[in-house]
């Protein structure tokens, strides 16, 4: 290859890299827009109902804090690839690599130490059972997990007893009884939402006759691993963007200063001078992220 098709590869290759790099953070950022939107709207609607103060719990929380920070760390990568700032871009890549790193590490000390992991959940649980009537967030999701996994409680159906209504000792038709998503029946049914009455009256054969019994953390792990190609594709879901945005940051900062590597063998980047360079860098738009480099167009 002549110098003139070394050029033009090198040129073709940073604006692959560079058009790759804007297309992903955009995407992101678009994506984390969306997801902060979500969540305010639906922080918004919570503070109509909400009677609870722990709202690290609340969904709406968790989608906000989502969403801020993919919007800030996309837009940063959308700025940096923009103006070609390697200060940026290194920014941009340091923190995939450190939310890549916590999110492995996390998984790996769950794994380890799971036991453990199933007691907090557990304790987690049983916690938002206390307010499961004044909860809506809680109530809606632990309503959804005991009808789709078809569990009860946490740790069992015994963890009702945690509840003020549904303990023994309350007075009421809910005491000693669990609720009616925890009740088996099928879809053709009418709903009674007392089929749960005294439920935990009886010793766990006989419940399970007409309630499950067996605790919604453990039924949802079992189902994890007996689906594993679903987990195994949402763990891609998750991991595999992050890698391609560091690869793409890597390979991007790589080519830029092969470039600026390139101008310093031809004497371009000593300060004060203004040779006119062999590979332009004005006509692909980062003269200016540098400085000591003046534009030859």
């Amino acid at each position: 290859m002549d110098a003139s098709e070394v050029r033009y590869c090198s040129r073709f290759n940073y604006l692959c890299l560079k058009f790759a790099l804007v297309v992903y953070s955009t995407v992101f950022w678009l994506i984390g827009a969306f997801v902060l939107a979500i969540g305010i709207y639906a922080e918004v609607e919570r503070q109509k109902y909400k009677t609870l103060h722990g709202i690290f719990l609340a969904p709406s929380i968790i989608l906000i804090l989502l969403g801020v920070l993919m919007f800030v760390v996309s837009f940063i990568g959308v700025l940096a690839s923009l103006r070609d700032n390697v200060c940026l871009l290194k920014v941009f890549m340091y923190t995939l690599v450190v939310c890549l790193i916590l999110e492995l590490v996390g998984g790996i000390i769950a794994l380890i130490f799971r036991h453990q992991t199933m007691d907090l959940l557990n304790h987690n649980i049983g916690k938002g059972i206390r307010n499961y009537y004044d909860d809506l967030d809680f109530k809606n999701i632990m309503d959804f997990t005991q009808k789709q996994f078809r569990c009860c409680g946490g740790k069992d159906y015994l963890d009702w007893k945690k509840n003020e209504y549904h303990e023994c000792s309350a007075p009421g038709p809910l005491a000693c009884g669990v609720p009616y998503t925890c009740c088996i029946r099928n879809k053709t049914d009418v709903m009674n939402t007392m089929c749960g009455y005294k439920a935990m009256n009886y010793e766990r054969l006989d419940a399970m006759k007409f309630i499950y019994v067996r605790g919604c953390t453990d039924a949802v792990i079992i189902w994890f691993l007996d689906n594993y190609t679903i987990m195994a594709g949402v763990l891609l879901g998750i991991l595999l963007p992050q890698f391609l945005g560091i690869l793409l940051c890597l390979l991007y900062i790589t080519r830029i200063e092969d470039i600026i590597s390139e101008w310093n063998s031809s004497g371009v980047l000593l300060e004060g001078e203004s040779v006119k360079p062999e590979i332009e860098f004005s006509k692909v738009g980062c003269c200016s992220c540098y400085p000591g480099v003046e534009s030859t167009a």
